[in-house]
């Protein structure tokens, strides 16, 4: 099984540069009303214009803020430190600082430019080694 988050945004292709630059992954798909983001190709993350309703009809309600208002998209990088330098480079809005958590792995919990909740993780530590 696979994850592929969803979410609306205004600008896709603003949007898609974004998460270009700070997760290192690649356009799938490109456009202005949808994307698809790929990381060794694999699907990570999907992009959709809020407007946009193709056959579906619209997908949310763009007026009710704050977006994604209790789900967080969390993503687990192999490249943890060069995400954190790339964020810092981006200037993005820290939310919480790079910091050790209760789990033993770093996190970094940011907003993008939609304010959706973004935080990037190091790879737990082997589990090998934790036996408490």
């Amino acid at each position: 099984m696979q994850l592929a988050p969803l979410i609306c945004v205004h600008d896709v292709e603003s949007s898609s540069r974004w998460y270009q630059r700070l997760l290192g992954c690649q356009s799938g798909h490109g456009g202005t009303k949808y994307e698809r983001l790929n990381s060794k190709g694999r699907l990570v993350l999907q992009l959709h214009n809020w407007y946009e309703e193709h056959q579906h009809g619209p997908l949310g309600n763009p007026q009710l803020r704050p977006y994604g208002n209790g789900v967080l998209l969390w993503f687990e990088l192999e490249d943890y430190e060069a995400a954190v330098r790339r964020a810092a480079d981006m200037q993005v809005e820290i939310a919480k600082p790079s910091h050790l958590s209760e789990n033993g792995n770093w996190e970094l919990w940011l907003h993008d430019p939609d304010g959706y909740m973004i935080v990037l993780t190091s790879p737990l530590p082997d589990q090998a080694t934790n036996t408490s």
